[in-house]
C-alpha cells in the first residue's frame, strides 16, 4: 500500500474534529483518512491493544471493522493454539485473530493469513508489516486447500470464520450454509490440519452443528457478562474425539474468566431441583454464554435450586461461590396482585425490570408499576409450582 507522506499526519492533527464536517470540507480528497478517523472512535474499545500497538494501523472500510473480532475475542482463540506451531487463517479480514494468534505462536511459530478480498489483503500487509511470522495471501481458502492437499502441505491448527450471512444479505442459521462451507471443506481440512478451530454464529443451534461435525471433541460457548458471542466448535483430526463432545461456556471481560464444562450426556442425566425464593436469600442470574448452552439441570448443586423449568433463574438460601453468572441478594418477594402493583413504585421508584417466562413483557410491567431504570433489580417470573412472584434484589457481584 503507498500512503501520502503526510496521511497519519493528517489523521493526527485532525483527530478530534467533527467527521462530518471534514467530509464537507474535503471531500473525495481526504476520504480514506476521513474513515480512519471514524473507525478509531467506533473501535476504540473493541480494538484498543491493536490500535495502541500500532499507530499506522489502517481500516480498508467501515464494515471491516464492524466485522472483525475484538481484542478480547482474538486473545482467546490465541489460547487454543500452542507456542511454535504453524497455524493458517482461512479468513483473516482485518486481521485481529492473525496477528493475536501470530504473538502466541512466536518466533518459531508460523501464521499464514489468507484474504480474498484484494484491497483488504493489501491493507492486511501493511497492518502486519511488523510481525515477521505472518505470511497474508490473497487468494480464496478453498483453491488454497485444494492445492495444500495435493502438495502434502501441512499445518497444525486452522482457523476459520465463515460469513455469517448469505449473497443477498440475510442472516444465515446452520453452519453448512455459511460462506465458506465448512462442511464442505472438512474432507481437504483433515489432509492439511492437525486441529481444526470454527468461529461461528451463536444464533446456529448447538446439536446440529455439532452433528455436522463428526470430529469436534469441544465446543465453546464465548461471551462477554451481556452478550454471548460465538460458538467456536474444535476438531482435533488427529484422534478419536470422545463419545459426548465437551461443551464449556466461557464468560471474559474486564477482571473475569469464568468457565463451567459440561457434556449433553451428564446434562441430561442430571436431576433438576426446584424452589421459590424467599427475603434474605440469593438469585442467580446465569452469564448469556451459560445460557446458550444450556446447562440449566446441572446448575441445580450445593444447594442452588431452580425457579422453574422455563424460568431461567436459580436460587439459594445461603450464598454458594462460583455459579456462572450474576448473584443478587433478594429484598422482597411478593405475589403478582393488583394491591402490590399500585403500590411497588413507592418503595421502589427506580428498579431495573427482567421478565422471564412471565406473562408480560418487561416493557410492560415497567409501564403498569410505573417505576424508572434504577440500582435495583426486578425479577418476574413465573415459579414452578404456578405462582407469579416479583422479586426485589440488590446485585452482589458487579461483573
Amino acid at each position: 500500500m503507498i500512503l501520502s507522506p503526510d496521511f497519519f499526519q493528517w489523521i493526527d492533527a485532525h483527530a478530534a474534529d467533527d467527521v462530518a464536517k471534514l467530509r464537507l470540507k474535503y471531500g473525495r480528497e481526504r476520504a480514506f483518512e476521513i474513515l480512519q478517523i471514524e473507525c478509531r472512535r467506533k473501535y476504540a474499545a473493541k480494538l484498543e491493544d491493536t490500535l495502541g500497538r500500532n499507530a499506522e494501523f489502517i481500516f480498508p472500510t467501515a464494515l471491516s471493522g464492524e466485522q472483525s473480532t475484538s481484542d478480547a475475542l482474538a486473545h482467546y482463540h490465541a489460547t487454543l493454539v500452542g507456542e511454535g506451531k504453524r497455524v493458517v487463517d482461512l479468513t483473516a479480514g482485518l486481521g485481529i485473530d492473525a496477528m493475536a494468534l501470530a504473538r502466541k505462536v512466536g518466533h518459531s511459530g508460523h501464521v499464514v493469513a489468507v484474504e480474498r478480498d484484494e484491497a483488504v489483503a493489501d491493507d492486511l500487509r501493511h497492518n502486519a508489516a511488523k510481525y515477521e511470522n505472518i505470511e497474508v495471501i490473497n487468494s480464496d481458502c478453498r483453491t488454497l486447500i485444494d492445492i495444500w492437499a495435493r502438495e502434502g502441505m501441512r499445518f497444525d491448527v486452522v482457523f476459520i470464520d465463515p460469513a455469517r450471512r448469505a449473497a443477498d444479505g440475510g442472516r444465515v442459521y446452520a453452519l453448512d450454509q455459511c460462506e465458506p462451507d465448512v462442511v464442505e471443506m472438512l474432507p481437504l481440512l483433515r489432509k492439511i490440519a492437525d486441529r481444526l478451530i470454527i468461529k461461528a454464529s451463536p444464533m446456529l443451534d448447538i446439536s446440529h452443528t455439532l452433528s455436522l461435525l463428526p470430529d469436534a471433541g469441544q465446543m465453546i460457548v464465548l461471551g462477554t457478562p451481556l452478550e454471548c458471542k460465538e460458538l467456536d466448535a474444535i476438531c482435533d483430526f488427529d484422534r478419536k474425539p470422545a463419545a459426548d463432545t465437551e461443551i464449556k461456556a466461557v464468560t471474559i471481560g474486564v477482571g473475569i474468566h469464568n468457565v463451567f464444562h459440561f457434556t449433553r450426556q451428564a446434562e441430561a442425566a442430571a436431576d433438576a431441583s426446584f424452589g421459590v425464593p424467599v427475603a434474605g436469600g440469593y438469585v442467580y442470574d446465569p452469564y448469556p454464554a451459560v445460557m446458550k448452552a444450556a446447562p440449566f439441570k446441572l446448575l441445580c448443586r450445593d444447594g442452588i435450586k431452580a425457579l422453574g423449568p422455563n424460568t431461567h433463574l436459580w436460587y439459594s438460601e445461603e450464598p454458594v461461590e462460583g455459579f456462572p453468572g450474576r448473584t443478587y441478594k433478594v429484598e422482597e418477594v411478593l405475589p403478582y396482585m393488583s394491591k402490590h402493583i399500585k403500590r411497588y413504585a413507592a418503595r421502589y421508584p427506580k428498579v431495573s425490570v427482567t421478565a422471564r417466562n412471565f406473562d408480560v413483557t418487561a416493557d410492560v410491567l415497567r409501564t403498569k408499576l410505573k417505576v424508572k431504570d434504577g440500582p435495583a433489580r426486578l425479577f418476574a417470573v413465573n415459579a414452578f409450582n404456578g405462582q407469579k412472584l416479583l422479586i426485589t434484589c440488590t446485585l452482589l457481584t458487579t461483573k
